[in-house]
C-alpha cells in the first residue's frame, strides 16, 4: 500500500509539472548549460531560499507584524478549543477511509515526502526543465527551512500530545520523549508545505484549491490519530504559508529560472475610522 501511493503521488506530481522547456522557448538550444553547472546553482539557490526565510523577520514592516500578531491571536483562540476538538476528531478516526489515513501518514513522513520532493527536483534536472527545477528548488529548501523550524520547537516547547493523557496545558521543555513533541506538527508542515509550494506554479484557481485541499490531509489525518492538537495543526499551517510565500518570491525575483520577472503586488491594510481594506500596488 505505502508503495503505491508514494509511486502514485509522484506520477500525479509529474504529469501536473511536465512541460518541456524547449517547447515554451524559454531559452535556445545552444545557451542550456550542463547538468552540473545547474546543479550547483540550485543548490545556491535552496540554501538562498533558507537564509532568506531565517532574515526575512529582520526587514517586517507594519503589516507583517500585523499579520504575525493576527497569527497569534488566531493560535489562542483555537487553545481554548483544543481539549473538545481533539476529542471530536479522534471520535471521527473509523468513519474515515483506510486509504485516507494512510495517505496523511506516508505524505507527512520526511523520509517519503523528501523522496517525493527529491524526484521531483532530479526529473527536472536531467530533462533540463526550468518549471520543474524551480518547484523542485522551492519544494525541497521550503521544507528544509520549516523542518528546522518545527524540529527545533518541538523539543524547546515539550508540549504534550493528546495520546499522552495530560491535557493541553501539559509541558516538559527539551523532553527527548515522543510524547512530549506535539507543538508544532512536522507532518503537517512537511505536506501543506509540499502540496502548497506545488499550487503556487499554477494560476488556475480550482487546481491551486485542489492541491491545497489534499495538503490538508496529512495535518487533518494527525488530528484523527490524537497525534496533536488543533492549534499544533494551525500554527504548522501557518509556518508553512509564510516560508513559502518567502522563498518563492525570492526564487521568482531574484534568482533567475527563465522567466519574465513580472512586478510584484505591494499589499497595503488600511484601516481607519468606520472602514477597513487591503489595497494592492502595481
Amino acid at each position: 500500500m505505502k508503495e503505491k501511493l508514494l509511486l502514485c503521488i509522484f506520477l500525479i506530481l509529474s504529469l501536473v509539472l511536465s512541460r518541456p522547456l524547449l517547447a515554451q522557448g524559454l531559452v535556445e538550444q545552444d545557451s542550456i548549460p550542463t547538468t552540473w553547472e545547474l546543479l550547483k546553482y540550485d543548490g545556491s539557490s535552496a540554501l538562498g531560499g533558507i537564509k532568506r526565510t531565517y532574515t526575512a523577520p529582520l526587514k517586517w514592516q507594519k503589516d507583517d507584524f500585523i499579520t504575525a500578531g493576527a497569527v497569534v491571536a488566531g493560535t489562542a483562540f483555537l487553545y481554548i478549543f483544543d481539549e473538545e476538538t481533539s476529542d471530536y476528531f479522534i471520535d471521527q478516526k473509523e468513519d474515515v477511509p483506510g486509504v485516507v489515513r494512510d495517505f496523511g501518514w506516508y505524505f507527512g513522513s520526511p523520509q517519503n515526502n523528501y523522496g517525493i520532493t527529491g524526484a521531483v527536483y532530479l526529473t527536472g534536472l536531467f530533462t533540463k526543465n526550468e518549471k520543474i527545477r524551480k518547484t523542485g528548488v522551492l519544494m525541497i529548501s521550503a521544507a528544509t527551512a520549516s523542518g528546522i523550524i518545527q524540529s527545533i520547537s518541538k523539543t524547546v516547547v515539550g508540549r504534550a500530545r493528546p495520546g499522552a493523557g495530560e491535557g493541553k496545558g501539559s509541558f516538559k521543555p527539551f523532553s527527548n520523549e515522543g510524547d512530549f513533541h506535539s507543538f508544532p506538527s512536522g507532518h503537517t508542515i512537511l505536506a501543506f508545505t509540499t502540496l502548497y509550494a506545488l499550487s503556487k506554479q499554477f494560476e488556475n484557481p480550482f487546481l491551486r484549491a485542489g492541491l491545497i485541499g489534499v495538503g490538508l490531509i496529512s495535518p487533518v489525518s494527525r488530528l484523527w490519530d490524537g497525534a496533536h492538537w488543533l492549534t499544533d495543526v494551525g500554527l504548522s499551517l501557518a509556518i508553512s504559508v509564510v516560508v513559502v510565500d518567502t522563498i518563492d518570491k525570492y526564487l521568482s525575483f531574484e534568482r533567475d529560472y527563465g522567466y519574465e520577472k513580472k512586478k510584484p503586488i505591494s499589499w497595503k491594510m488600511n484601516v481607519g475610522l468606520g472602514r477597513i481594506g487591503i489595497t494592492g500596488t502595481f
